[in-house]
């Protein structure tokens, strides 16, 4: 595995997922990452679904080690001081304000180590009249205009998973690396800052773009239907998507894949835009066409047609696909106190070396005395 972020040192004191999702991808990285917990209880993504090791938890939780440390007393603030005086990063994803009364607000930590790059996420941002609103990722999406594209009018509930803090996680990561990048360059320590709110806003921007450039307020459906993409069930209950994008070609693929080349003579269907505006039309013509086969005829047909499709897998499937074999996709170790753990490799290779080594999710406080007297390099002495 190429390390390309060996040596630099993270210091986390995140809880749930925005600030140990931005720690994960740089431990993904080869970063050596340190996640600061309370004593007893840890981050409160350990408890989800009891016990301190949840699934919740172990999501963003690779790569790591973990100590237990309460700021807000004095020996375990001497501790995490040893710890700032030695980082290269500090994340926090504290409500604004918070840090300060734990002994961790930028001013004290860039006191201690000059060359600190210290991240903050917050929900609304450091200040304004949202800031000490409380932030989760539903909120975030909804504020951002983003979760009004997701809910289907029809059946209005909030579905997928937690977008906007991982989302958020990404940026901050983004951040940060650009931070490192140009303290290299020009030897400037900054803080980054942003929010759930900034995070979704910005990954919103097509539908933002499209209000500025073209007065078009988006739907659920605005993007599906300029796509051209199609989620539709077959004989065995398994379902395949579509995307069809533009090009000619992929239709009369479709269409030779069905074996009726009838259906895009017809008027409403016969050119992109009529696709557009008939989308419903279309559905409802290939819906019981696609009722006919099972889910893996229809992949051979379509895939023989070179159309853009893909099973719509259930995540349990996934792991048995043969590309997902061949990239290697899944990865697995074992952790002495959990036992086996399998997660996702990191999707970024270097020099074509996969990154294919992991570590487990650390138990609560698992180097407490490994890193009792500073930082040390993983089971360094």
């Amino acid at each position: 595995m190429i390390k390309v972020l060996d040596g630099v040192r993270v210091l986390e004191h995140g809880t749930f997922i925005t600030g140990p999702a931005a720690s994960m991808l740089l431990a993904d990285l080869g970063a050596d990452v340190v996640k600061v917990e309370l004593p007893g209880t840890g981050d409160p993504f350990r408890a989800f679904k009891g016990g301190l090791y949840s699934p919740h938890y172990q999501t963003v939780n690779r790569n790591k080690r973990s100590v237990t440390l309460d700021t807000r007393k004095a020996q375990d603030q001497e501790k995490f001081d040893a710890l700032v005086k030695d980082a290269d990063v500090y994340i926090q994803n504290f409500r604004p304000g918070f840090a300060e009364q734990i002994g961790a607000g930028f001013e004290r930590l860039r006191g201690i180590n000059p060359r600190l790059i210290y991240c903050a996420i917050s929900g609304f941002g450091a200040d304004g009249p949202a800031a000490q609103r409380p932030a989760y990722d539903s909120v975030a999406q909804a504020a951002s205009g983003f979760l009004r594209l997701l809910v289907n009018p029809g059946n209005p509930r909030v579905t997928g998973p937690a977008i906007a803090d991982l989302v958020t996680g990404f940026y901050a990561a983004y951040g940060i690396l650009g931070a490192l990048y140009d303290r290299e360059k020009h030897g400037t320590a900054r803080k980054v800052e942003l929010s759930m709110f900034e995070a979704m806003t910005h990954f919103n921007l097509d539908a933002f773009q499209h209000l500025f450039s073209a007065s078009e307020v988006m739907g659920p459906f605005s993007r599906p239907s300029v796509s051209q993409s199609y989620v539709l069930e077959c004989a065995d209950g398994k379902w395949v998507a579509l995307h069809m994008s533009s090009p000619e070609k992929f239709w009369q693929g479709l269409a030779t894949a069905m074996e009726r080349p009838d259906i895009f003579r017809d008027p409403r269907f016969a050119s992109r835009q009529g696709r557009i505006e008939h989308q419903e039309d279309l559905i409802q013509v290939l819906r019981p066409i696609f009722r006919r086969h099972d889910r893996g005829e229809w992949c051979r047909r379509l895939e023989a047609n070179d159309v853009p499709h893909s099973p719509m897998y259930t995540t349990a499937e996934v792991p048995d696909d043969p590309q997902a074999k061949h990239l290697q996709l899944f990865v697995e170790t074992e952790h002495p106190v959990t036992g086996p753990f399998r997660t996702v490799r990191s999707p970024v290779s270097f020099d074509g070396e996969r990154p294919l080594e992991v570590t487990a999710p650390p138990v609560l406080g698992e180097h407490n005395e490994e890193l009792s007297h500073g930082w040390k390099p993983r089971g360094g002495a």
